[in-house]
């Protein structure tokens, strides 16, 4: 059985529904905390390789990634390559961030590619590999990207905008071997982070 990829139709799937009522209990898995290697550690520059959605091995990779995240003061995207696997599957979830407009809660996609991208807009991002530095990247304010859930077949179809389409496209850009700092427009846009107390 072949495995559908992002190019493939879409068939009576609404995705943004579908990516909202997806839930990690969905993997029927707890996942692992991992450590997450920071730059300049080679996986970081490895473009991932796609992923069967129903294996078992990326099944717990998904749950890993979200238990991860979720100890992680202020994380709101976690890619393979972060945990050291060069795969495209990443999570996210901008629940509780103050510059977030469209949520689909907590989700995990498989090979996702940007379709639609509209309005750049620049602003600060920061990165767990990146942990001492936040960079002024330019991003899409609109964005719609295809991808496949772990542990389903359909590929959906996302739109969203704001601070969830940034988020996306930082982990969609992890998953193909680049981070926020090659995107920043030059050594200007680089800024130690701040620690608040």
């Amino acid at each position: 059985m072949s495995t559908p990829t992002p190019g493939d139709p879409v068939v009576g799937v609404t995705v943004n529904e579908a990516v909202a009522t997806w839930s990690p209990s969905s993997l029927g898995l707890t996942g692992s905390v991992l450590e997450v290697v920071r730059a300049p550690h080679p996986v970081l520059a490895l473009e991932g390789a796609t992923v069967d959605p129903l294996d078992p091995t990326m099944l717990t990779l998904a749950a890993d990634l979200i238990a991860t995240m979720r100890v992680s003061p202020g994380c709101v995207g976690l890619a393979a390559p972060q945990v050291g696997v060069a795969v495209q599957m990443f999570a996210v979830d901008v629940t509780n961030h103050p510059k977030t407009r469209t949520c689909h809660g907590t989700f995990v996609l498989c090979n996702a590619v940007v379709v639609e991208a509209t309005r750049q807009e620049k602003a600060r991002e920061g990165c767990m590999s990146v942990p001492d530095l936040t960079g002024d990247v330019k991003r899409p304010t609109r964005l719609t990207i295809t991808g496949i859930l772990p542990g389903t077949t359909d590929v959906l179809r996302l739109t969203t905008d704001a601070f969830e389409a940034r988020a996306l496209q930082h982990e969609i850009d992890h998953c193909n071997g680049l981070l926020f700092l090659d995107q920043v427009a030059g050594a200007h846009a680089i800024y130690p982070r701040q620690v608040y107390k």
